[in-house]
């Protein structure tokens, strides 16, 4: 079933062959948390579902979660188990740890990383032996917020691979507003994320609509509006500022890796995205 599975990506490089083993590994991931009920407790939002279930076109690396009822007693851990045992059902060994906090923190992370290739693909030699190595040694992390804001909905979206299955997620307005939080938000500094912007570009131009209030509540949040209220005007100021203020050949660079067309690029600029905001829906 893997190598079916995995043809479906049709990689040509050592690189596609690592990003669609990551992805199928995600998905398995995810499989294995349904067994383990997580998905009563908790709902699936970012980046990788974006790519699973909306047809995002690059890649994501993590795994992100939010509780749909702050808990501070919740445990990661309690799901290793499931998650380990549907690895071994699929033919490869994984191994799951906790990451140590080194600050207060409300979210819970852990790292997933595969201990061997699939059998199935090295026997009939699927993966080139270059390969082997790296595909031996992927790394998923998995971060769940304990303490999330709220005003989100979700909604059930099925999976077939590797068995049907049906996981929680933000709906895609709720999507949209935690993706712009993270973009003018992100305490990083120089860090500058191209996913932000890529995944910006991609919902404004699919026509999605953005839903202020969510949006509101995890700027409150974290701390970075104060007010009850935020308008529309007042919303698209802030992003026009940060278009104005950040390195967009950082923001390039770092999203390269990750798309299918680099090319695609270049049209990116200030102006551009100036252009993308006043096409933004907002509700």
């Amino acid at each position: 079933m893997i190598k079916d599975w995995l043809q479906n990506y049709a990689p040509k490089t050592q690189s596609d062959y690592t990003l669609a083993l990551r992805e199928i590994m995600q998905q398995i991931t995810l499989a294995g948390l349904y067994r383990g009920g997580f998905f009563g407790k908790a709902a699936f939002y970012g980046g990788t579902a974006l790519r699973i279930f909306y047809g995002l076109q690059r890649f994501s690396e993590d795994l992100d979660f939010s509780l749909l009822l702050k808990d501070e007693h919740f445990h990661l851990d309690d799901y290793f188990k499931p998650i380990e045992e549907e690895f071994r059902a699929q033919g490869m060994t994984v191994a799951i740890k906790t990451k140590k906090k080194t600050r207060q923190s409300n979210v819970e992370s852990a790292f997933l990383k595969s201990e061997t290739a699939w059998s199935e693909l090295v026997l009939e030699n699927v993966v080139p032996q270059a390969g082997l190595r790296q595909a031996a040694g992927i790394k998923i992390k998995i971060e769940v917020d304990t303490q999330p804001p709220l005003g989100f909905e979700t909604e059930e979206k099925l999976l077939l691979q590797p068995f049907s299955f049906y996981v929680k997620c933000f709906t895609i307005e709720d999507l949209f507003a935690g993706k712009i939080h993270a973009l003018l938000f992100r305490k990083w500094n120089n860090n500058v994320k191209g996913r932000d912007w890529y995944d910006m570009e991609w919902y404004i131009r699919r026509g999605t609509v953005l839903n202020l209030h969510h949006f509101l509540m995890r700027a409150k949040d974290s701390g970075d509006w104060t007010k009850n209220t935020i308008s529309e005007s007042e919303f698209r100021a802030l992003l026009n500022n940060r278009i104005d203020n950040v390195n967009m050949e950082m923001v390039k660079a770092d999203i390269s890796r990750f798309v299918p067309d680099p090319a695609a690029l270049k049209i990116w600029s200030k102006p551009y995205f100036h252009d993308l905001v006043k096409l933004m829906k907002i509700k």
